[in-house]
């Protein structure tokens, strides 16, 4: 049966007031564009403010301030894209409690579980699973099918790893989190010594340490530490196609996009946000609450909150190849302006001259 909710069962839940008709009833979520009959939308960025004028669904979640421009029921938000955030976890849970999905704890028969590992309550393992000596996973944790849980590994409770995922001996992971398909948690760190002839590989002895509410996207690798751990704290995001190197730190609630990259030993805050496709080079640190923009490259520790990028913008390709010769040129143009200097007189400079 699809989910629904009366308005005033979603202003209780969500703990927002209504403007409105609160007995409408609301079946789901969806865009300004697409929204229909039964769609509850939300506007949270102005640039689509526009269709509002044209949206069709019978409810909205919108700030104070723009409600007096509608005349559809809506859930007033100061802060509306935290509440639809809210929202879209109650269709989900509802739809996953739907008659459709499995109401049972499965190991299936395909799985390969040591006798010295130890499954809590309500724990499902998936076709092909394997959970290696001395694991335990706690209450309430679903094991994707194809996914290995690694020696002496700890899970904590109501954890979710999807398909394909791997986690080498002696992960920890904490309680809720969310490990997506195709991961690696524990994979040996890059480190090796060069003897003049050959890299002689650094046996990697630490492990990784994930703290609870962590999400991991699909096809991430977060490498174990080479003596001390690899760290993850609490509330992390960390997107797709992300590497984490060895004995990294990642502060709690950071969120770091897709096809990112740390270099082993760097130290990013907590409440820091790494755009998509960031480099950060090793041995780093950067403080709490800086944002670095996309595709930037961060090659010193960051000491100031705040905002930083680098590179150079979008331009169209004959001007941005102009503009590279240029840059090419600036510290010859720089040395000719300084033995300019010491040339011409030392006059101060007069306005309007």
């Amino acid at each position: 049966m699809k989910p629904s909710f009366t308005l005033k069962e979603l202003s209780r839940l969500l703990d927002v007031p209504v403007q409105g008709d609160d007995s409408i009833r609301i079946d789901g979520l969806a865009t300004l564009k697409r929204a229909g009959p039964g769609s509850l939308s939300f506007l949270t960025n102005p640039r689509y403010a526009h269709q509002l004028a044209e949206c069709r669904a019978s409810a909205l979640i919108l700030h104070p301030d723009q409600a007096s421009s509608v005349t559809v029921p809506c859930l007033l938000s100061r802060a509306p894209y935290v509440t639809y955030a809210r929202a879209s976890q109650l269709f989900f849970s509802l739809a996953s409690d739907s008659a459709d999905q499995p109401q049972e704890a499965l190991v299936h028969a395909s799985a390969v579980v040591d006798v010295s590992a130890s499954l809590g309550k309500g724990v499902s393992v998936g076709p092909q699973a394997v959970i290696e000596s001395g694991a335990v996973i706690g209450d309430g944790c679903r094991i994707g099918a194809g996914s290995v849980i690694g020696r002496d590994s700890h899970i904590g409770n109501e954890v979710v790893i999807y398909p394909n995922v791997t986690l080498y001996h002696g992960v920890s992971v904490g309680d809720r989190c969310i490990i997506h398909a195709g991961t690696v948690i524990g994979a040996d760190g890059f480190g090796f010594a060069f003897d003049g002839q050959r890299s002689v590989k650094i046996a990697q002895l630490g492990s990784v340490r994930i703290a609870a509410d962590v999400e991991i996207g699909a096809g991430s690798c977060v490498d174990r530490g080479a003596l001390d751990d690899t760290v993850i704290e609490e509330g992390v995001k960390i997107d797709n196609q992300v590497q984490i190197g060895h004995n990294c730190v990642v502060g709690a609630h950071t969120v770091i996009c897709g096809c990112s990259a740390l270099a082993g030993s760097t130290r990013v805050g907590r409440y820091c946000v790494i755009g998509g496709g960031v480099g950060i080079t090793g041995h780093l640190s950067i403080c709490d609450k800086v944002t670095v923009s996309a595709m930037s490259m961060v090659t010193q520790s960051i000491n100031k909150p705040g905002l930083y990028s680098s590179g150079t913008l979008l331009q169209e390709s004959g001007q941005w190849k102009r503009n590279a010769v240029t840059l090419g040129k600036l510290s010859e143009l720089s040395r000719r302006v300084k033995k300019l200097e010491q040339v011409l007189p030392n006059e101060p400079h007069e306005p309007g001259n």
